[in-house]
């Protein structure tokens, strides 16, 4: 049995159908990524909002961008987050949050990048009659490795440097000296 061009009632294409339930699954699950509290549910949102991309990557025809999306992003950098937060001893954040103070600012900078974002899109002139081209790997890795080797290798000790940076957060806190951390003293608050 062969589908319908369009969905029945609502007189629209599969494929923006399938696009705005990806949308709504990535947006959806990367606010609960910025609200929630428990860090570790957290994290697993944040690989549902990249697995939603990797979706809308393979929508858009780019099997290449899908699949390395799922495997670097879901595959690797979620998992060492996963990895990172459940070898730190703290799993949900302090109760009393020191930069609660400062929602405003966020909301504002929220507003105006939303602002932003609507008014290029209201103001771009949207060709129907291009075509896409679909790069192929090669011609992908030719380009990476040709005219953004700098940025590759870049990237490369910034990931360093990032793991480095996790497993000294990881340290035990018996190995640490004692400060007077505002956020460590909420956190034995809490525990206590």
């Amino acid at each position: 049995m062969e589908l319908p061009g369009t969905v029945p009632y609502l007189d629209w294409r599969w494929d923006d159908l399938i696009f705005l339930l990806l949308a709504g699954v990535m947006l959806g699950s990367a606010l609960l990524v910025v609200l929630g509290r428990d860090i570790i549910r957290s994290a697993l949102w944040l690989i549902l909002t990249f697995a939603a991309l990797a979706g809308i990557y393979g929508l858009l025809g780019s099997a290449f961008l899908a699949i390395s999306q799922v495997l670097v992003y879901v595959g690797a950098i979620a998992v060492l987050i996963l990895f990172a937060v459940m070898i730190t001893q703290s799993k949900r954040g302090p109760a009393k949050l020191v930069f609660q103070r400062q929602w405003w600012a966020g909301a504002l900078a929220a507003i105006v990048l939303v602002l932003l974002m609507a008014t290029t899109i209201l103001l771009t002139e949207w060709d129907a009659a291009e075509s896409v081209q679909v790069a192929e790997a090669r011609d992908i890795a030719l380009t990476l490795f040709g005219d953004y080797l700098f940025a590759f290798v870049a990237l490369g000790v910034l990931l360093l440097a990032g793991v480095i940076g996790a497993l000294y957060l990881a340290k035990r806190d018996d190995d640490m000296p004692q400060t007077n951390d505002p956020l460590r003293a909420i956190d034995e608050e809490e525990v206590a």
